[in-house]
């Protein structure tokens, strides 16, 4: 199985629920590398399995919380082709005070063509995918790569 960066984000009103979804996947969530928000990143640290290992204790990388930077952050990584994943439990009841870090965030997910879940149902899928065991590889659309590579002096 391919190693794979994810990227792992949950709205305070969801993170209960993003917790609970970890403990129930270590086993498929521990071979790969995970980023996640500063607050999420925190809680996923601190899981303990009933055997009392912590999983995760020195294995996400924490980055900043959503608000203060945390989403561009990730999204930055999306763009660089650094991350496969983007796990994002959000809460869509609630209008974010970063709305707009949140909007570019799943933008950049849906340009850049990598798995992208904001629900537990969508997560399970995507995780439990055999076409990860296989060693899935994200084409990049070729509207991005014709983007990219673009005469500048067409745009001015």
């Amino acid at each position: 199985m391919k190693q794979l960066n994810i990227a792992l984000v949950a709205h305070d009103a969801r993170k209960k629920e993003f917790v609970e979804w970890v403990e129930g996947n270590v086993g498929l969530l521990e071979p790969h590398r995970m980023y996640a928000t500063g607050t999420t990143g925190r809680l996923i640290s601190e899981i303990t399995t009933p055997d009392g290992r912590r999983p995760f204790a020195d294995r996400v990388v924490r980055l900043l919380s959503g608000p203060l930077g945390g989403d561009q952050q990730i999204g930055a990584m999306i763009a660089k082709r650094r991350i496969d994943m983007l796990i994002f439990f959000c809460d869509n009841l609630v209008m974010q005070g970063h709305q707009n870090d949140v909007s570019a965030l799943t933008r950049l997910a849906s340009l850049y063509n990598i798995a992208f879940a904001t629900n537990r149902t969508t997560a399970d899928l995507i995780l439990s995918s055999s076409r990860l065991i296989d060693g899935y590889e994200v084409q990049v659309p070729q509207c991005v790569a014709d983007y990219t590579h673009r005469d500048l002096a067409e745009c001015l």
